[in-house]
């Protein structure tokens, strides 16, 4: 196992804080694009599901709409497995600027197609072939970003800067949903149904072209380029990943189980289960979440910079523990029948989830070297977010269906705040200002 390396030589050189923070913004931009379009087809499903299904049953056309929402998360790790390799190989700037144009293209291209009552069968087929795009760009965006601000950054403010790459995949969100909300409200269903469901879609394609235009003007991370300079670049990146480094790759799949099955729940689940399993009604659910996410974002990069303080670990498997602590209590005080606990309640849940969603991102790059690290994380990644994040809905709705108690979700997230705590603990620190005082190597400096 490895934490972050600065090239063969050790050394590198050290970017100007306006050269991070371009590196950042060029890196976040892409979360935020990839983000706005999960919230977008999700609270736009209903009205998806008539436009490019049979609207002779409408129960059957929102399930086939989020049938093909599902689609994605299926195709991701093919993605990581890709654009992974072509990370290691020909350096992230150019991977990154493949998978910003792959992702805003297929996003709005959705927003173009003819619906059912048009072509026909061909809209849905089109619609899912929109959809294996977006998932398998999306398998090399998370990666691709979070590896690219990680070699930018001052490896002591390491855990800060890559913070913000979360955030923004938080705040694409919050975007989303708005721009959904607002959408809903402004228009009447045959204007929704009409032509309104495609803005958010379109706006994807000027969204995309600011990150295009970004990232192709970003220079190289400077421990790649070390790499390269040195002539050690990996011929087989992938070969090299799963020989040598497996075990980070499990253990990144371990850290991503809990963040996936966790966000999943608490942002796309429980505004649904607010409104409709507990009979809070759309608005109020609406609400609960705008302010949830608004708390997370606030909190990612705070949660960041302790960890350059403390280490990742005890944030790591602090979260953990204080989720299953406090899940039980917090989805029964949603079930309480009180409108503003409820609310409470899903902004606490979001708190604790946002001391996790802080750290894992940085922790999961720094198991890495540079060789490996873009597909190494990739692969861990998105096996996880395949298995448990796009499923997380569904089955926490069958649990509740099967066992008839409202507090499903709770043991769900539990269970996998549980796996990942045990990963937490047999992993090694990674933060410099830990990792760095226990070896006596210098900071940044590759580990086995």
């Amino acid at each position: 196992m490895s934490t972050t390396t600065t090239g063969a030589s050790g050394s590198r050189p050290v970017p100007t804080p306006a050269q991070l923070r371009k590196a950042t913004i060029g890196a976040t931009v892409g979360s935020v694009v990839e983000w706005f379009d999960v919230a977008v087809y999700a609270y736009l499903a209903t009205t998806i599901g008539a436009v490019f299904f049979s609207t002779s049953d409408p129960a059957t056309a929102l399930l086939s709409s989020f049938a093909v929402f599902g689609v994605a998360f299926v195709v991701r790790p093919l993605g990581g497995l890709f654009f992974g390799y072509l990370g290691d190989r020909i350096g992230r700037q150019r991977t990154l600027a493949w998978v910003i144009l792959l992702v805003s293209g297929a996003t709005m291209a959705i927003g173009l197609l003819p619906g059912y009552a048009t072509i026909g069968v061909a809209a849905p087929v089109l619609l899912v072939v929109c959809r294996l795009l977006q998932g398998f760009s999306a398998g090399g965006e998370m990666g691709g970003a979070s590896v690219f601000v990680a070699e930018y950054a001052e490896p002591r403010r390491r855990g800060f800067a890559v913070s913000w790459v979360e955030m923004g995949c938080i705040l694409g969100f919050l975007l989303g949903s708005v721009v959904a909300l607002v959408l809903n409200f402004a228009l009447t269903d045959d204007q929704l149904l009409g032509w309104g469901w495609r803005v958010p879609f379109l706006l994807a394609g000027p969204l995309g072209a600011v990150g295009l235009y970004i990232r192709t003007r970003l220079e190289e991370t400077p421990e790649f380029a070390a790499l390269r300079a040195a002539g050690n670049v990996a011929r087989s990146p992938l070969v090299e990943t799963l020989r040598d480094h497996w075990r980070a790759v499990l253990q990144t799949a371990g850290y991503s189980l809990f963040q996936n099955a966790a966000l999943y729940v608490i942002l796309t689940f429980v505004p649904s289960f607010l409104a409709e399993t507990l009979g809070y009604g759309a608005d109020l659910a609406s609400l609960s979440a705008v302010l949830s996410m608004s708390v997370i974002c606030a909190l990612i990069p705070l949660m960041g910079g302790i960890s350059d303080r403390v280490g990742r670990r005890p944030m790591l498997g602090g979260s953990c523990v204080l989720m299953l602590v406090v899940a039980i209590p917090l989805f029964a005080l949603m079930d309480s029948g009180s409108a503003g606990l409820a609310i409470l309640a899903h902004v606490l849940l979001g708190a604790v989830l946002a001391v996790f969603l802080g750290v894992t991102l940085v922790a999961m790059n720094e198991l890495f070297t540079t060789r490996v690290r873009y597909g190494g994380f990739s692969i861990g990644y998105n096996i996880s977010v395949s298995a448990f994040g796009g499923t997380a809905p569904f089955l926490v709705t069958l649990l509740i269906t099967a066992t008839g108690s409202n507090l499903a979700p709770a043991f769900y997230i539990m269970a996998a705040a549980a796996i990942t705590l045990g990963v937490v603990l047999t992993a090694r620190e990674t933060a410099p200002v830990r990792a760095g005082a226990r070896t006596g190597e210098p900071v940044g400096q590759s580990a086995s």
